[in-house]
């Protein structure tokens, strides 16, 4: 296959098993620059086992994945900007010392954005995220991974635990936070939330890829919304 000029992501018969398990099964999939994609599926389809997999955080047990036209690396942890599904900085930090710790990990961190952003969700700077509810560890986090000036943003389940009135903010925090020419890959349940924002959607299903289609496509073609075909091809 070749890598057409503008796809970041390029995923090659893309497989990973865990023993007898199949996570994710010969993944074939071409991802182009400026885009906002939802990668969706019910709970054990996939979704974070190929974003593990494009954050080189796991081995494919077969096939590859290039972004940026290299292999996970050292090349694309600095073009990759990874939100994971659960909270993994230390409690014991302030905000501002998460700040600091990103400014000085990644060259591209933007420590003014950041604070701004902080400040817009009214989260002082000296809190200690032992101190925040659940919902605001995962703003902080989500500010400290839009602060990259990255070329591919991979967030898994971003505005899962945040309330209903946030997530507007926080869907608007993402879009006003990367460049025309980067790529958001977004993994979530709550798909009438972000199906405004969206692109085009990947439905996985046991690992397999089911659907890439462009959301505007599916309206003319199915004549129905991106979460009424979800729930029809998942039975919801």
């Amino acid at each position: 296959m070749m890598q057409k000029t503008n796809d970041l992501v390029v995923c090659e018969a893309l497989s990973k098993s865990y023993g007898s398990v199949r996570a994710l099964d010969n993944l074939n999939l071409n991802l182009e620059r400026g885009r906002f994609i939802g990668l969706l599926g019910p709970n054990g389809s996939g979704k974070t086992t190929a974003i593990k997999l494009l954050n080189g955080l796991i081995q494919p047990t077969s096939g590859s994945v290039t972004i940026d036209g290299e292999k996970p690396g050292k090349h694309t942890h600095e073009v990759v900007s990874y939100l994971p599904d659960r909270p993994y900085l230390n409690d014991w930090m302030k905000a501002c010392d998460l700040l600091d710790f990103f400014a000085d990990f990644y060259k591209d961190f933007d420590k003014v954005k950041a604070n701004d952003m902080l400040k817009a969700l009214q989260i002082s700077p000296f809190d200690r995220l032992k101190t925040m509810s659940k919902g605001t560890k995962e703003k902080v986090q989500l500010i400290l991974v839009m602060s990259r000036k990255a070329q591919l943003y991979l967030l898994d389940e971003p505005i899962g635990g945040v309330d209903p009135a946030a997530r507007d903010y926080i869907l608007n925090t993402i879009l006003s936070n990367y460049s025309e020419e980067a790529t958001v890959l977004l993994s979530t349940h709550l798909i009438a939330d972000i199906e405004r924002v969206l692109d085009e959607v990947i439905f996985l299903k046991n690992g397999v890829l089911t659907l890439h289609e462009s959301v505007d496509t599916i309206r003319e073609e199915h004549g129905k919304s991106v979460d009424m075909l979800f729930r029809e091809v998942f039975a919801c």
